[in-house]
């Protein structure tokens, strides 16, 4: 592995990132999504001593569809995941893909001095890290 500085997790996060509240229906959450074009939503915080929690499309295909549940009968706090694991800012790409592997993780929250930075994932980390890094006509990298 070379010892050149490689990409950072703030380089290819996607910062835009919807916070619902847990009380929502799951019905509510995918007409967001829908709507933001977006694969997950972050689950707020109850109080300061709660941990945020994480919806993913994932999580409603297996813990609602494939059970046969009713989406607007399911609160989101029922089947995000939480606590969550979250990644700095400042973690190169190649160990925020290790972590993801390590913990079969897809997604995760950026997180900085308790501030929600956005979310990086699988797809940013190869298609706005790896994929830039081995373009030959990218200067500098």
């Amino acid at each position: 592995m070379s010892e050149k500085p490689g990409l950072r997790v703030r380089d290819v996060m996607t910062p835009a990132i919807e916070i619902i509240d847990g009380m929502l229906s799951i019905s509510e959450a995918l007409a967001l999504m829908r709507e933001k074009n977006l694969k997950c939503l972050l689950v707020q915080k109850r109080h300061p001593g709660d941990e945020y929690g994480l919806l993913l499309l994932s999580d409603i295909a297996r813990q609602v569809l494939a059970k046969d549940r009713a989406p607007q009968r399911v609160n989101v706090y029922e089947i995000m995941a939480k606590p969550l694991i979250a990644v700095r800012p400042d973690m190169d790409i190649r160990y925020c893909a290790r972590l993801f592997d390590r913990f079969d993780l897809s997604r995760a929250p950026v997180i900085e001095n308790d501030d929600l930075l956005g979310v990086v994932s699988l797809t940013d980390l190869v298609l706005r890290g790896l994929c830039v890094q081995e373009d030959p006509t990218r200067e500098g990298r």
